[in-house]
């Protein structure tokens, strides 16, 4: 009966859904976001059986997102699914949105069958093509016989090297093919058995001569300073800083989703004197973050002239693009541990008194105490610093494990970052590198499940909000511990900013294009769905709203009516307007 029973079993034929879902699960995925339907909606049925939990959004975009920031806060690849054609040209904002970030995700898309293309089959697209230009790997599965490697190449390329999206195509005439379960579990077992993931070592090519270089010109500065970014953040490089920081008294600013790998409140940060820190310092290590615009390219004028870089990054091309003093390629961790032992065989210390820390810890007082005295106000009809004090305090009785904080919008997220304190590794997402609009929600969700045991709070304005506002939905679904504050000033940056003299032709009574419908109700969008909606106009109804939707952890959303005119246009990059 046991050898009918195994003859039976080798001879069962599946279908290329069933090899897809289990070459996934096979690689450990555990978790996919996407919208299903033709062809792909089998595909999503199997790999729930397979045991990986599908999360359903309304729109690819904001799944999207939500698989980028997964692959960010997990180190493992964030897989998002989308059908064939416009669904998968929605799916670019987010795979474009890992690339730029360089966060691991793979957009798994159907297509049309292979016998009909150059036909105007139903939803045809070069989809390859189409994604070319946003991935670091692309891959077709042809035949059914080709999904297992096709799957465990582009996995392993999001996470090796330099994390980034990749790009998998899936016919509807293979995912319709058949073979032996056999055979199938066969392919599977030799695709990964070539995996490079399984063999894990992540690439050092620095040399101990470049650690030495690196740590002398740290203790020959008269000046030097740590920057970090969401690079350390992702390679999990606190404790290596932690110990860097405090073992060498040098001073630290983070970027902002670096925040929380050291504490805001951490004596030796330089945040709150960021333009004198990175103006004056001499020698500054530049650990996981790229000098890029968020950090004026490491050029004059915010920068020194004769600054000199130290740059650790995963990738050469990027050291080789930003031609630094010195580059240390590497992962972030490992580079640190051997920077780290290297210091400890010859120890030094600035100490308090030095004279460079006695600058920044002086000037950071100062933009501190101003700052403070300017959030002590109770400001009604509120403006953007009072409410994001009365944030600020409710995030932080939540103790640890803090909640993941998600913020994005002009002014808000800009105000946020100074006022909100991270105190835990890998608790901010925002715009990130590319300075993307309506990721909220998606990162909202992504946090949900994979930090399932934080609370997770979005920081928006109502423009971001409006981007993702139906996934909402999604949150309640699910019942997912997300609570959504959203700063409605009725506008993009707020009220109508024009000049009278832009104010002409023939539609000049439309609204302004910074405009939205004053006073509009976000509170009720939730209730629609069976969440719960605050609308808040004074601190004390935002206090009980805050405590109250904090204890609960249930999906909600918190209205804040902001004065329309309390922001700046374009937050703090009116320059570029």
């Amino acid at each position: 009966m046991a050898e009918s029973n195994s003859q039976t079993t080798s001879q069962t034929l599946i279908d290329g859904n069933t090899l897809a879902a289990k070459s996934l699960a096979a690689y450990g995925i555990t978790h996919m976001f996407g919208v299903v339907g033709i062809p792909v909606t089998s595909f999503a049925n199997r790999a729930v059986a397979a045991g990986i939990r599908f999360i359903a959004f309304h729109n690819e975009q904001s799944a999207g997102y939500a698989a980028s920031a997964y692959g960010y806060l997990t180190g493992r690849p964030g897989i998002l699914l989308t059908v064939s054609g416009p669904g998968c040209v929605h799916g670019l904002a987010g795979l474009s949105n890992a690339m730029i970030n360089t966060w691991p995700m793979v957009l798994i898309s159907g297509s049309c069958d292979q016998n009909d293309v150059g036909r105007g089959d139903f939803q045809e697209l070069n989809q390859i093509e189409a994604a070319k230009p946003f991935s670091k790997h692309l891959g077709k599965a042809k035949d059914i016989k080709e999904i297992p490697k096709c799957f465990f190449e582009a996995l392993d390329s999001a996470v090796l090297g330099r994390p980034g999206g990749c790009y998998l195509d899936l016919p509807t005439d293979v995912l319709h093919q058949t073979i032996s379960e056999s055979e199938a579990d066969s392919l599977i077992k030799s695709a990964a058995d070539v995996s490079e993931i399984e063999k894990g070592v992540k690439k050092i090519t620095t040399a101990s001569l470049e650690v030495e270089r690196a740590v002398d010109l740290l203790r020959n500065a008269e000046r030097p300073l740590i920057v970090f970014g969401k690079g350390a953040a992702y390679a999990r490089a606190e404790n290596e800083l932690k110990r860097l920081v405090e073992s060498t008294g040098i001073p630290f600013l983070p970027t902002p989703m670096g925040k929380g790998l050291l504490p805001d409140t951490h004596e030796l940060a330089a945040s709150a004197a960021r333009s004198l820190a990175i103006g004056k310092c001499d020698v500054a290590l530049v650990v996981g973050a790229r000098l890029n615009w968020l950090l004026h390219f490491g050029e004059p004028p915010k920068w020194s002239k004769d600054v000199k870089f130290i740059l650790v990054d995963v990738s050469e091309e990027e050291i080789e693009l930003r031609k630094p003093h010195l580059g240390l390629v590497g992962d972030a961790k490992k580079v640190l541990e051997l920077v780290n032992k290297e210091i400890k065989e010859d120890p030094f210390c600035l100490g308090k008194n030095h004279p460079w820390l006695e600058a920044i810890s002086k000037k950071a007082r100062d933009n501190v105490s101003r700052m403070e005295a300017q959030l002590a106000k109770d400001v009604v009809p509120f403006n953007f610093l009072t409410p994001m004090r009365i944030i600020r305090n409710a995030i932080l009785e939540v103790g640890s494990p803090a909640p993941v904080l998600v913020s994005e919008g002009a002014n808000t997220m800009d105000v946020g970052r100074a006022v909100l304190v991270q105190t835990e590794p890998r608790t901010r997402l925002d715009a990130g590198t590319w300075g993307t609009m309506g990721v909220g929600l998606g990162y909202c969700i992504a946090a949900a499940v994979a930090e399932p045991h934080r609370l997770v709070v979005a920081v928006e304005g109502d423009s971001g909000f409006g981007f993702s506002a139906m996934e909402v939905e999604t949150l309640v679904r699910y019942q997912l511990p997300v609570v959504v504050i959203v700063f409605n000033n009725g506008g993009v940056y707020g009220g109508d900013r024009r000049n009278l003299e832009e104010i002409t032709g023939p539609f000049k009574d439309d609204p302004a294009p910074t405009s939205f419908v004053p006073g509009a109700a976000y509170h009720v969008l939730i209730e629609a769905f069976g969440g719960k909606g605050y609308l808040v106009g004074t601190p004390d109804e935002l206090k009980s709203a805050l405590s109250e939707s904090f204890t609960a952890r249930k999906p909600a959303v918190i209205n804040v009516t902001i004065d329309p005119y309390a922001g700046a246009e374009s937050g703090r990059m009116q320059h570029k307007n």
